[in-house]
């Protein structure tokens, strides 16, 4: 994939050049440029905690949107080398834009569900650009009915900028594709852990969203409608999405403080693309400590504190 810089990285992209200029110099032995080199690397590492430590909200949306971005899969099959991926909803087709198996982490046995986007054109139109038709999100509610018969906890990665808004996904029901996943998934015996690693977008990323704890990777959005649909019904224009984003609080720490969001992993200075290992091995890692918290509750206990947990989220209040 060809390099890509988001606006806000061009200041980083400029030093990058003029360090890669200079080492390029050094190498022809002429000049020592080596002590300029060190110092252009200063300033850049400066320039880089400087940049991602004020991030705006719309900023962070544009990062969980980066294409060089590790999606599911790339967690997924470096977490558990053993994979094994299950296909299809037994009743219509297998939909590519969710990808659903088994695995293990440190001898911990897992059942996986995750939304996968592609890396270039030709695999995004394979993956449907990461948004599941009614078929994926059946999909997933066989293959979480399948963890629940063999005692396995569910694993859900959510990364998708919404659900098919196609005609054929209309027909085929995909409001309640996701409301029956919704339903099912209140009730399902065993712990559910939901990670956003990219986007989550509307009830796209709620069809397999409900679980136990909801942990979002620290450049990562989750809301009813993406920053630009909703600027596009408020005010009528898709580029007030920036305005739209601040006004929606989407990020992982505006839903930590409303008590949405149970925990933020951290990602590699510069966003999760800059350092693929480092993020998955940090996923890994809190799966595992999430997991073992999880199993000392009974199926009873458990199914009790997911209830409590979604009864907690949002407030009313009876008008006079």
């Amino acid at each position: 994939m060809a390099e890509f810089h988001l606006d806000f990285e061009k200041p980083i992209v400029k030093l990058d050049d003029k360090i890669e200029t200079l080492r390029s110099k050094s190498l022809t032995g002429k000049q020592d440029f080596s002590g300029e080199i060190s110092q252009l690397r200063e300033e850049r590492q400066t320039l880089i905690k400087e940049i991602y430590s004020n991030l705006t909200r719309w900023q962070r949306v544009q990062l969980a949107r980066h294409p060089r971005r590790p999606y599911s899969l790339d967690y997924i099959t470096r977490m558990s080398p053993d994979f094994l991926e299950l296909h299809g909803d037994r009743h219509f087709s297998d939909d590519k834009s969710l990808v659903a198996g088994i695995g293990t982490i440190d001898g911990i046995h897992i059942t996986y569900i995750g939304q996968q986007k592609g890396k270039n054109t030709k695999e995004n139109l394979y993956r449907n650009f990461g948004m599941s038709k009614p078929e994926g999100y059946r999909k997933a509610l066989r293959i979480m009915k399948m963890s629940a018969k063999y005692n396995r906890p569910v694993v859900c990665l959510l990364d998708t900028p919404g659900a098919y808004p196609g005609l054929g996904a209309e027909e085929r029901g995909q409001a309640e594709a996701i409301a029956r996943n919704l339903l099912e998934m209140t009730v399902l015996p065993v712990p559910i852990l939901i990670i956003v690693i990219g986007e989550g977008a509307s009830g796209g990323a709620l069809g397999v969203g409900i679980g136990d704890r909801l942990l979002m990777l620290e450049n990562t959005w989750f809301s009813v409608i993406s920053p630009e649909g909703c600027a596009s019904i408020l005010w009528r224009d898709a580029g007030k999405a920036e305005e739209a984003a601040e006004a929606l609080k989407v990020t992982a720490s505006d839903l930590k403080e409303l008590e949405i969001c149970d925990r933020i992993i951290e990602e590699p200075l510069g966003g999760a693309h800059r350092n693929k290992d480092e993020v998955v091995q940090s996923v890994k890692n809190i799966i595992v400590e999430e997991l073992q918290l999880l199993s000392q509750f009974t199926t009873e206990e458990l199914i009790d504190i997911r209830h409590k947990k979604y009864e907690h989220i949002g407030h009313w209040q009876e008008g006079s």
